[in-house]
């Protein structure tokens, strides 16, 4: 078997792993991503102590969805949206630690829900369900943590005592989330074309 063929076989097998190896260029990119993501969301202490259920989504779930959607389109390598949830928590963990906890725990089952359905991140259908669940799964999460542990109490019993409006507050993030994860593929592909292009030239 030639050098060629046998090159070839090896990166005909790399496709067909779900699980890739990162490269510097993969963790640089979404490092990058992961802070614009932060800076376009500095707002979010001012609504931090607001006690309305899902508040917080409601201003982080473009910048939640869209710039994830960007990071995985641009790596399409299962751990992505873990590791922005990662670099994204380095400042999250000294503001609200229980915000990183939940964050981390979000991106590992949208992932997971995510390979389960398609192998992968080949598609842009499972770039954009990864980055659409990202933040709306906190949503139950925190619900939860607030019912349980008793944290931050004025949440919970403000939930407790709004349903409807609790339940209309996760929808608005629901759809929010997945107007960004599209707008996030779209641009995604743009920039994507664009260097192609240039590249042609």
């Amino acid at each position: 078997m030639e050098e060629n063929d046998i090159f070839e076989e090896e990166k005909e097998i790399e496709n067909h792993k779900i699980f890739k190896r990162f490269e510097a260029r993969d963790i640089v990119y979404l490092a990058i991503i992961s802070s614009i993501m932060l800076v376009t969301s500095s707002v979010m202490p001012i609504v931090a102590h607001v006690p309305i259920f899902g508040i917080i989504q409601i201003v982080l779930g473009l910048q939640f969805s869209l710039f994830p959607a960007m990071g995985i389109c641009k790596v399409r390598k299962p751990g992505s949206l873990i590791f922005m949830a990662l670099f994204s928590g380095v400042v999250l963990v000294f503001m609200n630690p229980i915000m990183f906890v939940c964050l981390l725990l979000c991106a590992f089952l949208a992932e997971l829900i995510t390979l389960l359905i398609f192998r992968g991140y080949k598609k842009n259908t499972s770039c954009f369900l990864a980055s659409w669940l990202y933040l709306p799964l906190s949503l139950p999460f925190l619900y939860l943590w607030y019912q349980l542990i008793g944290a931050d109490n004025s949440v919970a019993s403000y939930a407790n005592s709004n349903p409807i409006l609790a339940v209309i507050m996760s929808l608005c993030v629901i759809l929010l989330c997945g107007l960004g994860s599209v707008l996030g593929i779209k641009i995604s592909k743009e920039l994507e074309h664009k260097n192609r292009k240039k590249y042609v030239k």
